[in-house]
């Protein structure tokens, strides 16, 4: 057997489950922290339930993910996950699940391995979503998804400095109402509406355009140029306000595509 009919046969093998999202469809990608539960509270002496040093890793990575290649419109992160939303017209690696999962992945786990200066790990998936509502109920989603962690999490780290075991502080909040909750804080000294908005509502990162001011060397006028930046968004709205927002980058991921 020749080189040539190896290399056709064995790659037969790579690609066989090889699949692609289908044209017009949107991407959000979704990145997690893997076995970071370990890495939050044994390998790193991070605060609990939130940490600014650990934030700034999830935020330099996010960063990353933004500025690596890939079409990426709209970045969020809350506590050790990642929501990437994509160009709906994106053709890197022609939309393989399979390079797109494994690139972002490992691009994620350089970046906070990097930042944090110890290892870390991140998976990731791809949601495929047909209509831009759908984009705008994922963001939603998981916005309110960090805000209830987030109330969650400052009661459950209230009731173990006061000595409870990680059991005794499950077994307390099972059950417990969302106003029960914020009364436990209260009692505590702790007004939950008062805690950073980051801790509450996650993180975004966005490109927004900025004018500045120089001068055309040949002619020596003066001349206004605008150019992209990211923006790192730690006071996030919530809402209507918010689905606002969201609403103008999913405008923005498919204004390309039409």
């Amino acid at each position: 057997m020749t080189f040539e009919d190896l290399d056709k046969r064995m790659r037969l093998f790579e690609t066989a489950h090889d699949h692609q999202v289908l044209p017009g469809l949107f991407m959000v990608a979704r990145l997690d922290g893997r076995s970071f539960t370990r890495l939050t509270r044994e390998l790193h002496a991070f605060d609990a339930p939130y940490d600014q040093r650990f934030r700034d890793s999830m935020v330099a990575t996010v960063r990353r993910l933004m500025t690596c290649g890939f079409g990426v419109v709209y970045g969020y992160t809350q506590s050790d996950e990642i929501s990437l939303l994509l160009r709906r017209d994106e053709q890197t690696f022609a939309r393989k699940l399979r390079k797109l999962n494994s690139v972002l992945a490992g691009e994620a786990s350089a970046a906070f391995t990097h930042s944090l200066g110890a290892p870390a790990a991140f998976d990731c998936r791809v949601s495929q979503l047909p209509r831009e509502q759908d984009v705008l109920e994922y963001f939603l989603w998981r916005q309110e998804d960090a805000h209830r962690n987030s109330l969650s999490g400052h009661c459950y780290w209230a009731l173990r400095a006061e000595g409870a075991t990680e059991a005794q502080a499950t077994l307390r909040l099972q059950g417990a109402t969302v106003s029960q909750r914020h009364e436990l804080l209260f009692a505590r000294g702790v007004n939950f509406h008062a805690l950073p908005m980051w801790q509450k509502r996650g993180i975004g990162l966005y490109w927004e355009s900025v004018e500045r001011a120089g001068h055309n060397p040949k002619t020596g006028l003066a001349v206004t140029t605008s150019r992209q930046r990211l923006k790192v968004d730690v006071e996030l709205p919530h809402g209507v306000a918010y689905q606002d927002m969201v609403a103008t980058m999913v405008e923005r991921a498919a204004c390309a595509h039409r």
